[in-house]
């Protein structure tokens, strides 16, 4: 068992006091047998008041309300956490019982079907092809093995690019540009999975890192594949690895909009910047 402390700021700069809209934030780790929640203090600069629900897919947003008009924007949420830390085989993905095609149960098909729909229609048959063509999957074949393959490769062929721009990159524009930030190859990742028919989600959250430790980090997307028996796997294609206890979800989605960290609208002004920081600590173990 561990305690981690962290620290996320984002701040806007604007020309001018602006009016804020209402910001939806996905910033509360996801709780379960793994992770607890044991103190979370999200603050905005205006103050704001805050409502809380649980979407569609389990996550817990926060609503922020800001009331007075400024030209600038922090919203800062310190949590802490307990996790417990797993020692999975590098290849543990391979030794899964999962061979394609993928086959569901009767109450799992309805959910499954929405993780297979493609985030960019427009662009299916063509990374359907591609797809096909670089990643070959018999019947019978393992299919973490072809997870694995899938995103080592992006791993190999698609440069690091962190980028502050909105949204994320199609999948056929990242593989034109072959670069892009960790939400473009979850990106690809996502979508190559839905066109070889394996239900796949989109991850976002922090990553603990020498980066995250010294202050110096931002928020962190990978991708997660369903194994009937064996549930939901993560794998980051930005680092070429399974997803271990290092990963820490803030939210899971269909579709990449649905778990971005922080969206809002403001009218008034233009935005001059913005900045991102994340800072994960080390706390000394609860002792039982």
């Amino acid at each position: 068992m561990s305690r981690l402390r962290i620290t996320h700021v984002t701040a806007y700069r604007y020309a001018e006091p602006v009016e804020f809209g209402p910001h939806r934030l996905v910033l509360r780790p996801r709780e379960g047998h793994d992770l607890q929640v044991e103190d979370l203090d999200l603050q905005l600069k205006p103050a704001a008041a805050f409502h809380w629900q649980r979407d569609v897919f389990g996550n817990s947003i926060a609503y922020a309300h800001v009331a007075e008009k400024a030209d600038q924007l922090e919203i800062r949420n310190v949590v802490t956490i307990r996790r417990r830390e797993t020692n999975a085989a590098p290849d543990a993905l391979r030794q899964l019982s999962a061979r394609l095609p993928l086959e569901f149960s009767p109450l799992e098909e309805s959910v499954v079907r929405g993780y297979l729909a493609p985030v960019y229609p427009e662009e299916a048959a063509a990374l359907h092809q591609w797809a096909q063509a670089e990643f070959p999957s018999p019947e019978g074949e393992n299919a973490g093995g072809l997870l694995e393959e899938i995103g080592q490769w992006i791993r190999r062929e698609i440069q690091y690019r962190r980028r502050e721009d909105r949204g994320v990159q199609s999948p056929m524009e990242t593989l034109r540009l072959r670069s892009g930030s960790c939400r473009d190859m979850a990106t690809l990742l996502l979508e190559t999975l839905r066109a070889l028919r394996l239900p796949a989600r989109f991850a976002s959250g922090y990553l603990d890192s020498p980066a995250s430790a010294a202050g110096k980090a931002a928020t962190h997307a990978w991708t997660e594949i369903y194994f009937p028996q064996h549930g939901w796997r993560g794998y980051d294609p930005t680092l070429g690895e399974a997803t271990s206890h290092k990963h820490i979800v803030t939210g899971v989605s269909s579709h990449p909009r649905g778990v971005m960290p922080v969206s809002g609208s403001y009218s008034g002004g233009i935005t001059l910047g913005m900045t991102v920081s994340v800072r994960i600590e080390r706390l000394s173990a609860i002792v039982l």
